[in-house]
C-alpha cells in the first residue's frame, strides 16, 4: 500500500518554486491529494498531502531536503495514517461557512474575537484570506476599507446563535461581521435590488420635501415610527403625502441633485455594470427623485411612488398603488423572473422596517447603516462602511478590480494609439 504523507513547507517566496518543488514530487511518482498555499509578506506556505509508493518515499524526502536548503526553505514530513486519513475525506462533506469582516482597521482583538465565536460553535477556520487593497489593516482612515474573510467548516451547533453572536460583537467592537454559507450562488449572484431613501442616499426624499413645505417636524416623526415598524407603511405613507399638499412642482424639482450618495454608492454600482450585474431601485420615495438616479448611475430597473402634481401643485393625494414592503418583495419576483434568474442570485439592500420582505426573500438580504429592528432580522447587516463594501461579501477582492480597471486602461490607450 502507498504511503500518506503530511509535506509542510516554509520560507522567502521566490518566482517558480512552487514548479521545482512540485517536479521532484513527480519525480517520485507522488499523487497529491490535497494542497494549500500563501503568500504572506513576502513568505511561502506551502502544505501538500501526498500518496507514494513505500519504496519512493526515503528518496523523495532526502531529495525535497536538499531542494529545501539550497531555497533557505524549512521542511518537515508528517506521516498520516489510514483512521487520519479517512476522517479527513469525511470532513470534506462538513458544511462551509464564510466569515467576512469588515472596518475601517482590522486589529488582532477583532479577528481574536471573531475567531473565538467560531470556535465556540463546533467549527474550524481552514482558511483566511485579505480582500481589501495592500494598505495595512492597522491603519484607520474614515474612508479606508479593511476586509479579511475567513473560510470555516464543521457542524455549527446553532447557526442562529452564531449570527446572533457575530451581530452582537460587532455591534460592541463597531465593525460589521458577515456570516453566510459556502455555495455555488456566492459568486453567481446576478442581480443587486436597493431602496433608495438612506440607502443610495443620504437622506430622505419626502423629509426634504417637507422641509420645503414647512412640515418637516410632522414628517419626520411619521417616518421614523414607520421605519421602527410601529405603523403600516400605506398608512404612514399617505398620511405623509398629505402634508405635502400646496408644494410647487418647481420646488419639487429643485432638490434633484441635491441629496449626496450615500459613501461608496457610485464605485459600487460602476463596479457592478463592470461585472455584467443588473441593478434596480425599489423604493417607498418618489419615482422623480429615482429615476433622476437611473440617468445618473445607469440603474436598469426604477420602481417607486408616483407623486401627484395638479395644476403645478402636489395634490397631497395618492392616487398609484403604494410602493411598500409587499410590493417591493413582488417587483423583484418580477424582476427575477424576467432576468431567468433564482431569487438565490439576487442580493437586496434596505434600511427600513418595509424593505424587510424583500430582504426576507432574496439569497442575501442586506441591512445597511438600517435600523435595529432591520439588523437583526436581516440575514447581513453592514453599518460602519459604504456600499462599496458589499463587493467584498460576494467575494470581489480590491486587486480584482485594480487588475480589471488596469486592463480596460491598457486596452483603451492601445486602440487610440
Amino acid at each position: 500500500m502507498n504511503e500518506t504523507v503530511l509535506i509542510h513547507l516554509s520560507g522567502p517566496n521566490q518566482p517558480g518554486l512552487t514548479a521545482v518543488l512540485t517536479a521532484i514530487l513527480a519525480n517520485y511518482h507522488a499523487c497529491v491529494l490535497d494542497i494549500g498555499q500563501a503568500v504572506v509578506h513576502e513568505t511561502l506556505v506551502l502544505g501538500l498531502l501526498i500518496e507514494i509508493p513505500p519504496d519512493n518515499l526515503l528518496h523523495l524526502q532526502n531529495a525535497l531536503v536538499e531542494k529545501s536548503s539550497e531555497l533557505n526553505l524549512q521542511v518537515s514530513f508528517k506521516p498520516v495514517s489510514k483512521s487520519d486519513l479517512e476522517h479527513w475525506i469525511y470532513s470534506q462533506g462538513k458544511d462551509r461557512f464564510i466569515i467576512t469582516i469588515l472596518g475601517r482597521a482590522i486589529s488582532a482583538n477583532h479577528l481574536a474575537r471573531v475567531s473565538a465565536i467560531i470556535e465556540e460553535h463546533g467549527l474550524n477556520v481552514d482558511r483566511i484570506e485579505r480582500l481589501s487593497g495592500r494598505r495595512s489593516l492597522a491603519v484607520h482612515s474614515s474612508k479606508s476599507n479593511a476586509c479579511v474573510e475567513l473560510h470555516a467548516s464543521g457542524n455549527a451547533t446553532s447557526e442562529a446563535s452564531m449570527r446572533a453572536d457575530f451581530l452582537a460583537t460587532a455591534h460592541d467592537l463597531r465593525i460589521d461581521i458577515a456570516f453566510q454559507r459556502e455555495s455555488i450562488f456566492r459568486r453567481n449572484r446576478r442581480l443587486f435590488a436597493f431602496d433608495m431613501d438612506s440607502t443610495l442616499i443620504q437622506g430622505e426624499v419626502i423629509d426634504e420635501l417637507a422641509k420645503m413645505a414647512g412640515v418637516a417636524d410632522k414628517v419626520v416623526a411619521i417616518t421614523e415610527s414607520a421605519m421602527r415598524g410601529e405603523i403600516e407603511f400605506q398608512e404612514s405613507f399617505r398620511r405623509r403625502v398629505s402634508l405635502l399638499r400646496g408644494l410647487p412642482e418647481q420646488k419639487v424639482h429643485e432638490l434633484l441633485g441635491t441629496i449626496p450618495l450615500v459613501e461608496g454608492a457610485e464605485q459600487l454600482i460602476s463596479t457592478l455594470k463592470l461585472l455584467g450585474y443588473k441593478t434596480a431601485i425599489l423604493s417607498g420615495g418618489f419615482t422623480f427623485f429615482a429615476r433622476n438616479l437611473q440617468q445618473r448611475l445607469g440603474i436598469d430597473y426604477v420602481f417607486a411612488n408616483e407623486l401627484d402634481i395638479v395644476d403645478g401643485k402636489v395634490s397631497g393625494q395618492v392616487k398609484t398603488e403604494i410602493v411598500d414592503g409587499a410590493r417591493k418583495a413582488e417587483l423583484l419576483r418580477q424582476i427575477a423572473r424576467k432576468e431567468n434568474i433564482s431569487l438565490e442570485q439576487v442580493v437586496a439592500v434596505g434600511d427600513g422596517a418595509n424593505d424587510l420582505p424583500m430582504l426576507g426573500i432574496a439569497g442575501m438580504g442586506i441591512a445597511f447603516r438600517a435600523k435595529p429592528i432591520v439588523r437583526q432580522t436581516a440575514g447581513h447587516a453592514v453599518s460602519f462602511l459604504g456600499l462599496d463594501s458589499l463587493l467584498y461579501l460576494i467575494g470581489v477582492r480590491d486587486r480584482d478590480f485594480d487588475e480589471f480597471l488596469s486592463t480596460s486602461l491598457e486596452r483603451r490607450d492601445s486602440f487610440q494609439t
